[in-house]
């Protein structure tokens, strides 16, 4: 089939496109390289079609949705910490641009299936922990865990009033090769400039579940195949290892892996209650319970992952 991938030239969407070209689809790639880079994307550049345009200005990509039978939307700014600075960048970025994609896709004649890339944030600070796709209520803490909810909420109300099928991927934290953010790569940067000592934003205790692109990724193909077999006009699962890790065990592996077990490692303290910044939550753990009763179980734990994509982030 053809199938569009928004946000192809990010991190986990570049992973993606290798995984559909390897499977036969034929991909077109939007972005904006606000935040993706071409040089992501799998070479040469005639195994995919690659549209430089904008999700928020619909003129510049109004035909690229033609031949395209299943919407990957991936686009988004993935930095959570930016909201505390400027919310207007994850309405704009996240909620925004899908708005416009599903007004397209409202109008195709073809394009009536997506898939969308969610995250954990959505849940906010639930009282359950490993938390399901049922917990409620939702009350995010962060403009972007907002954003994505709204997403959310809009994709089902297209799927059940226009005549669409979503399927929501609640991500957990996802690491690996061409990463450009997060804690992994925060950490790196700081132990380049100054290897003898290694500062962890909050107080070190934060809890988190990771999981590796590669097992995002199989995660992602495999629910997109059950989706599609299913009755079903919209499904939320989420996509995650079984385990959570802390900030600190993360900040000990990188210092293993790069040779720099004599670094020393501080805490900074952190905001509200030892978080790492405002809007940051500090234990999440979610239950892949839904996901597993598929078949599906990912390869690495948060650990693993962890250590995997410290390898490939530092060689």
């Amino acid at each position: 089939m053809t199938v569009l991938v928004t946000g192809g030239a990010g991190f986990i969407g570049s992973h993606l496109i290798e995984a559909l070209i390897a499977n036969g689809d034929d991909v077109v790639v939007l972005d904006n390289l606000s935040s993706g880079f071409m040089s992501n994307l799998p070479q040469p550049e005639t195994r995919f079609k690659f549209v430089k345009a904008d999700l928020k200005i619909l003129k510049d990509w109004k035909n690229v949705l033609k031949d395209v039978s299943l919407v990957y939307h991936l686009a988004a700014n993935p930095e959570v910490r930016v909201g505390e600075a400027d919310p207007s960048v994850h309405f704009q970025e996240n909620l925004f641009a899908t708005f416009n994609l599903l007004e397209a896709m409202r109008k195709s004649s073809k394009s009536k299936n997506i898939v969308f890339a969610s995250t954990s944030t959505i849940y906010g600070e639930p009282t359950k922990l490993p938390t399901p796709e049922d917990y409620g209520p939702l009350l995010p803490i962060s403009t972007y865990g907002a954003s994505k909810l709204g997403c959310e909420v809009l994709l089902s109300s297209y799927a059940h009033t226009q005549g669409l099928r979503a399927l929501i991927l609640r991500l957990g934290n996802c690491v690996g090769s061409k990463a450009k953010h997060g804690v992994l790569v925060d950490f790196i940067r700081k132990l380049k400039t100054d290897p003898s000592s290694l500062e962890v934003l909050g107080d070190g205790t934060q809890e988190k579940s990771y999981i590796h692109v590669d097992d995002c990724v199989n995660a992602t193909l495999f629910l997109k195949e059950h989706f599609l077999n299913s009755p079903e006009r919209c499904a939320a699962y989420n996509i995650s290892s079984t385990d959570q890790i802390s900030v600190r065990r993360i900040a000990q592996i990188l210092t293993e892996e790069m040779g720099l077990r004599g670094a020393r490692i501080s805490c900074t303290g952190g905001v509200d209650g030892g978080r790492g910044w405002l809007g940051d939550v500090k234990k999440m753990h979610l239950s892949i319970a839904k996901l597993q009763a598929l078949g599906w179980n990912p390869k690495l734990n948060s650990e693993a992952a962890i250590r995997k994509a410290a390898k490939e982030l530092t060689r």
